[in-house]
């Protein structure tokens, strides 16, 4: 629901990590990430985001419902504001960051990430290509839950594992596509990013 003007600002913390009031910059503390919610557009006040910002978030996910008892547990909790329990601290996300940069990728799973991208920007079934910021954050993806799963090396699955949920937002139709008048159930994003991934054999040479 955020105003265009507040989106610009945002942009500039998410690119550069500062923000600029007054004329005067003040850089972001390290670690720092956006974490938004993202509403339809057809309801009242919200406005789309450009492609560029689109880009900038690593990767959207569905929370969907909560399943029935955790709704129950929420119904009958006495106390919203209750605080939770720390359970990661900064220097155990920035250890966890530097063993994620050590995970080994071999020059198969480059060429894997490479030819999705490629596909989607040589084929016409994909209205948005995927930029290089993309295909970067795909290889992150990929080596992040390498990590989480044990691994020190990243496999084909390691990269389908994530792939629909880094390229699902940047596959979508961009604002002006939409104004143009284009069919949205036909360029539904996690459509296309499954498409997109059932298309490229990881095996093949």
């Amino acid at each position: 629901r955020a105003s265009p003007k507040t989106q610009s600002a945002l942009l500039e913390a998410m690119e550069e990590r500062q923000v600029s009031i007054d004329g005067v910059t003040h850089a972001l503390p390290s670690p720092f990430f956006v974490i938004a919610t993202q509403n339809p557009s057809y309801q009242s006040g919200t406005y789309p985001l450009p492609e560029s910002q689109l880009d900038r978030f690593f990767m959207r996910i569905s929370l969907g419902y909560p399943a029935w008892e955790a709704e129950k547990a929420m119904l009958l909790q006495q106390d919203a504001s209750a605080p939770l329990a720390q359970i990661l601290n900064e220097e155990n996300l920035r250890e966890m960051q530097r063993e994620v940069a050590t995970i080994h990728t071999s020059d198969a799973i480059i060429h894997y990430i490479l030819r999705l991208v490629s596909e989607s920007r040589e084929s016409n079934d994909y209205p948005n290509p995927l930029s290089p910021r993309a295909s970067r954050a795909i290889l992150q993806g990929a080596k992040a839950w390498a990590f989480v799963s044990g691994k020190s090396y990243v496999t084909p699955e390691d990269v389908q594992a994530v792939f629909v949920a880094i390229t699902a937002h940047r596959l979508t139709l961009s604002s002006h596509q939409l104004a143009q008048g284009q069919q949205t159930h036909a360029f539904d994003g996690e459509k296309l990013s499954q498409k997109l991934l059932d298309s490229i054999d990881p095996l093949a040479a």
